[in-house]
């Protein structure tokens, strides 16, 4: 016997869809703005990383010079090959078989890009959080330090 008065679903309503969308769209009106936050997290962990590295290197350097005895600790600088200002430079680099390098592998320099460094003159280099903001940091041959001037903001948010 067949029973007329009982109907199957095998679809959504209207009603239906139209309720998960609104709430998906919610839920994305949420999420997105935390997401765009993590990006710049990660420049300027990137930033604070490499940093460190740099920082590991110089005193890297100077316990190799105290080693071989030489008078002047410190490197006199932090790379031979950058020019100034320009993209694509190894930074942090000599071209003399890893003998002197502060980083094993060099930082390219990219100018105006989230999250990379451009040397801006003979001990000087600049860190770009975003294309319109950096951090400029200088290197002192006397006292190994590689610092930036901490009553900027981004510099404390770096350096720190």
């Amino acid at each position: 016997m067949h029973n007329n008065n009982i109907s199957k679903r095998f679809a959504f309503t209207m009603l239906e869809l139209v309720f998960v969308i609104v709430v998906i769209g919610i839920l994305a009106a949420v999420a997105m703005p935390k997401l765009m936050v993590t990006r710049d997290d990660a420049v300027l962990v990137k930033g604070k990383s490499q940093i460190s590295a740099i920082r590991n290197g110089i005193s890297l350097q100077k316990s190799k010079n105290m080693l071989k005895g030489d008078s002047t600790p410190y490197p006199d600088k932090l790379d031979n090959v950058a020019t100034y200002n320009t993209n694509n430079q190894k930074l942090f680099y000599f071209n003399d078989g890893n003998k002197s390098n502060i980083l094993e592998y060099p930082i390219y320099s990219k100018i105006g890009i989230d999250g990379h460094w451009v040397k801006t003159a003979i001990k000087k280099y600049a860190f770009f959080i975003t294309q319109d903001a950096n951090v400029s940091f200088d290197y002192n041959s006397t006292t190994g330090s590689f610092d930036c001037n901490h009553s900027n903001a981004n510099c404390q948010e770096l350096a720190q």
